[in-house]
């Protein structure tokens, strides 16, 4: 406990700590804020140059009414300017045609004067009278025309200022017009910036929302990851609670490993002797290795039963199929009795076989008497009757394992009534056998591989010492004891390893949720950088095409 604690204690401590999503998210709610007030102080801009544009276009309305005004009179003070201009070329012409009769006049009058120097025939006050009256009308016109140039020519001196100060009027209304034109473009360009504005604050929003749900469902994983971290917390502890223990075990597996191998020592010994005080020297207690070999012997020797028993079942199929092709019944009857009679002497022998074999010391145990049976007959010729007898009684009464612990039972109850002590031995020799029976398929299974090196090193051990005896049941026992806990002690390190995988999987997914956090913050600070740097060249190209307008409308007023 006291481990995990320190090893996990600076995991507690970096979670005390401020995450970078709540950073991020404190960022970028400043950032809608700051947002929010720039759209309020544009907003209040907007309104204040919609009053400007409102009062602009006031003005320029009442310039064009003045324009209009101004038109009208210069189109009527221009119409009075051409009549007069006719007038004036009229007069003109009235004072050439005038002049053409003055001078005509002139002539006339050199002629008369001269004519009358010629023949003093008719008088000059006739004729100079009516031309003189005359001249006077002309002179009076070209007089009253005068005046009237000189009308004419103040009158359109007074045109000309009022053209000068028109056009004065029309340049500032221009330039009225061009400043108007100008505020017009700003606002347009404000309300696209407005427009710019909106939709990157509903982006951000939008970005905002889906931040908020990210960060809430990273919130929940880090909860739940904070709770398996606790719960692989009791976990590791409850892994090393079973790890001690496991050690503890096997601490105590050693130890009654090893007084197991005494006892196993010391209860040979005494059964050695105690054994070998109740039987004679062929009857004494068999080594491990001899044992074995016998039961190997009896394996095979079941095998070839067996097989004879097919082959003889065989024969009997063919022998009775060749029987019911036979016609006449006195032949078949023939057969029948031969048959038994046939048969009756070799159940019999093998009944005084079996009866034979058994007039042995009922001290000794069964694993051993049923060894010395097939040891003991060494000779082919008792082996091949044996089978032979086994193979008939099976024909008659069923198979050989039925045969075999019926006559086990019937050996057991007759020696049940001489005593006590044998019928333990008996007992025990029976226990013997079934348990001789499971090492063979123990032995089984270390050849297979199942079983650890430990179980091997035994196996080695046990087969190695040829001279120790040993006891069955005890030996049996141990080993059904040995592999229980081999597999106990198997599942709790699988229980171990699993729970390690499950740990490991844990951190790294912990490793992973840090490292899409630590991403997603720099993906967040590299947008919220680009975008500044965009709104920066925005503005800063907004006030470079400004001045560019400003510079071109003061070239042109100059």
């Amino acid at each position: 406990m006291v481990g995990y604690e320190e090893q996990h204690g600076g995991e507690k401590i970096s979670l005390a700590q401020p995450d970078p999503v709540v950073l991020e998210l404190n960022r970028l709610q400043n950032l809608g804020k700051e947002k929010d007030k720039q759209l309020g102080i544009s907003q209040e801009e907007i309104k204040t140059l919609k009053a400007t544009e409102a009062l602009k276009d006031k003005a320029i309305e009442e310039l064009r009414n003045d324009g209009n005004k101004l038109d009208d009179k210069l189109r009527v003070a221009e119409n009075l300017h051409e009549h007069k201009n006719l007038e004036i070329k009229k007069l003109l012409e009235e004072k050439k045609v005038a002049l053409a009769a003055l001078y005509a006049a002139e002539a006339t009058l050199r002629r008369v004067y001269a004519n009358q120097k010629d023949d003093d025939s008719l008088p000059l006050a006739s004729v100079i009278g009516p031309l003189e009256a005359e001249i006077k009308l002309y002179k009076n016109e070209i007089a009253a025309l005068l005046e009237n140039k000189k009308a004419l020519q103040r009158l359109t001196k007074s045109k000309e200022a009022a053209l000068v100060e028109a056009e004065r009027i029309m340049r500032s209304a221009l330039e009225r017009a061009l400043i108007v034109e100008e505020v017009q473009n700003q606002n347009i360009d404000l309300k696209r910036q407005i427009e710019i504005c909106q939709e990157e604050n509903r982006i951000l929003e939008k970005t905002n929302r889906q931040k908020v749900s990210e960060v809430e469902k990273l919130s929940q994983t880090i909860q739940e990851l904070e709770e398996v971290i606790l719960a692989s917390g009791a976990t590791a502890n409850a892994v090393r609670d079973y790890q001690r223990q496991i050690s503890e075990l096997q601490e105590e597996k050693r130890t009654l490993e090893r007084e197991l191998a005494r006892i196993k020592v010391s209860a040979n010994r005494v059964a050695t002797v105690v054994a070998n005080e109740w039987k004679d020297e062929n009857d004494k207690v068999m080594p491990v290795k001899q044992w074995l070999e016998e039961r190997r012997v009896m394996q095979r020797t079941a095998k070839a039963e067996a097989q004879l028993k097919d082959k003889l079942k065989l024969r009997l199929k063919t022998l009775e199929e060749g029987l019911k092709h036979v016609p006449s019944y006195s032949i078949i009857t023939n057969a029948f009795c031969g048959s038994p009679k046939a048969e009756k002497p070799n159940f019999l022998s093998f009944l005084t076989s079996n009866g034979g074999s058994r007039k042995r010391s009922t001290s000794q145990p069964r694993a051993s008497s049923t060894g010395s049976i097939f040891l003991q007959q060494q000779n082919a010729k008792d082996d091949r009757l044996a089978v032979a007898e086994r193979s008939s009684f099976k024909m008659k009464y069923g198979s050989e394992e039925n045969m075999l612990n019926k006559g086990i039972w019937a050996s057991r109850s007759k020696v049940v009534d001489n005593g006590e002590k044998e019928n333990e031995m008996h007992s025990n020799s029976y226990m013997c056998v079934n348990k001789h029976n499971d090492e063979k398929v123990v032995e089984e299974t270390k050849t297979k591989g199942s079983l650890n090196e430990e179980s091997r090193d035994k196996s080695s051990n046990i087969s190695s010492i040829t001279d120790d005896t040993v006891s069955g049941f005890l030996y049996d026992r141990l080993q059904k004891e040995v592999i229980s806990m081999r597999k106990y002690c198997e599942i709790k390190e699988n229980t171990l390893h699993a729970k390690d995988e499950e740990i490991k999987i844990l951190m790294k997914k912990v490793d992973a949720l840090t490292k899409a956090i630590v991403v997603g913050s720099k993906k967040l600070k590299r947008e919220a950088a680009a975008r500044e740097n965009e709104a920066a060249s925005t503005k800063a190209e907004d006030y470079k095409k400004i001045r560019s307008r400003n510079s071109s409308k003061r070239v042109t007023k100059s």
